[in-house]
């Protein structure tokens, strides 16, 4: 090909025609409060682009996000709007999560929404699971629980979901932190169960709270390989 006719070549491919929907910010923020079932927000998003796109649809990578568009074409420049729902359910901390819009514009073929959750969090349990292994001398273990909400918060009642362990708790930060301590009576069987701690939280989600204990075989060692001798010649 001349190189006057690659030239013009590539300038009408540098000049076609394309759709580019773009958001005015990176990522869409969501600040929950602890007590939210559900979060909402709108959105703005643009077509930067000299075509007119068409929407075909939209796909949540998660199921606790579900999303809309105002209409389903925008022209070159137009504004549109988007709407967004989070279910919180358990989420604690920041969970990033997206939706993807497909287009009828081969060179974006798909658009991706970026989404950020911020949950704060209320109670935290540390450590989640005491555990034991098959044999261990059954001594006691203790996990610290920490209410964090703006609302002080006691302890009322635990009950565990198995027998083979005792427990008890105290009050190190009057409505603020427990020390939860557990003892196993043997460590003869494979044990796994959850102590039911009841609460005073003013939230219905946060009311109940569990923490985790177990009793497992120990986890094999790899096996040693066998030293390498070198023969004399």
């Amino acid at each position: 090909m001349p190189a006057s006719r690659l030239i013009l070549a590539l300038l009408a491919l540098a000049t076609c025609a394309r759709a580019e929907l773009a958001l005015d910010v990176p990522v869409i923020e969501l600040k929950a409060r602890p007590e939210d079932e559900e979060v909402e927000t709108t959105f703005k998003f643009r077509n930067k682009g000299d075509k007119t796109v068409k929407i075909l649809g939209l796909e949540s990578a998660c199921s606790c996000l579900s999303a809309e568009l105002d209409k389903a074409e925008y022209k070159p420049g137009e504004e549109g709007t988007g709407r967004a729902s989070f279910k919180v359910s358990t989420f604690v901390g920041r969970h990033e999560k997206f939706v993807t819009t497909s287009t009828d514009d081969p060179r974006q073929p798909e658009w991706q929404i970026n989404f950020m959750l911020e949950v704060p969090a209320v109670v935290d349990i540390k450590p989640k699971t005491l555990q034991w292994f098959i044999g261990d001398e059954p001594k006691a273990k203790s996990c610290l629980v920490q209410f964090t909400g703006d609302e002080p918060t006691k302890i009322v009642k635990i009950t565990a979901t198995r027998e083979n362990v005792t427990y008890d708790w105290k009050e190190i930060k009057e409505g603020r932190e427990y020390l939860i301590t557990m003892t196993p009576k043997n460590t003869q069987d494979v044990t796994m169960g959850a102590l039911k701690i009841e609460t005073t939280s003013s939230i219905a989600k946060y009311k109940h709270q569990l923490a985790f204990f177990s009793i497992s075989r120990k986890p094999e060692t790899a096996a040693q390989a066998p030293a390498v001798t070198l023969e004399k010649k």
